[in-house]
């Protein structure tokens, strides 16, 4: 095996979960990626914005069952915003690889195994998950959050020729060398 293959093989992984009011979800996705990724060193980052629901008490339980090396908890006030949650994890990670997802089951811990090897047998800085393809999909949403994604994308296609399918999915898998 290549040294840089070996090193993505023994990597640890800073799995950053924004959360806002996910207390009946976030136990679930916890499972599942330990479920789905037996064999990988990762650490879960949750970035609760202040949920008034309960749901820092419950990642306070995971930790209890999981560890605190594992699950780690990073509150802020209120609610700040997607975007700078993955920067206030980001802050906190100490893996050498970051993945992106959010909470509420629409980023299935399924799909982490695939994107962790797509990264290592290509080399790649960037995995993304898309909803644009053959077998994908979004559940639960209405037509108006569908339309509104979809217009995004192709207007997101027409002006910047990203070459990728979903720009405002944000089901990531970033090498990130964080040292």
């Amino acid at each position: 095996m290549e040294n840089s293959q070996k090193e993505k093989s023994n990597a640890k992984y800073s799995i950053i979960v924004p959360t806002y009011n996910e207390r009946l979800n976030i136990a679930l996705i916890v499972y599942l990626i330990f479920k789905h990724l037996p064999d990988v060193d990762f650490e879960i980052i949750v970035v609760d914005d202040g949920s008034p629901d309960g749901t820092q008490d419950i990642v306070k339980q995971l930790q209890q069952v999981y560890g605190e090396n594992r699950i780690l908890l990073r509150p802020r006030p209120r609610k700040l915003g997607l975007g700078t949650a993955y920067m206030h994890g980001l802050k906190h990670a100490s893996g050498s690889f970051v993945v992106i997802m959010d909470a509420d089951l629409s980023h299935h811990p399924k799909y982490l195994p695939s994107f962790i090897k797509k990264q290592m047998e290509t080399g790649a800085s960037i995995v993304t998950g898309t909803r644009y393809v053959k077998g994908g999909g979004v559940h639960g949403w209405n037509l108006m959050r569908k339309l509104t994604s979809r217009g995004a994308n192709v207007l997101a296609q027409t002006f910047l020729w990203p070459g990728v399918s979903d720009l405002t999915g944000s089901f990531r898998n970033l090498c990130l060398k964080m040292s």
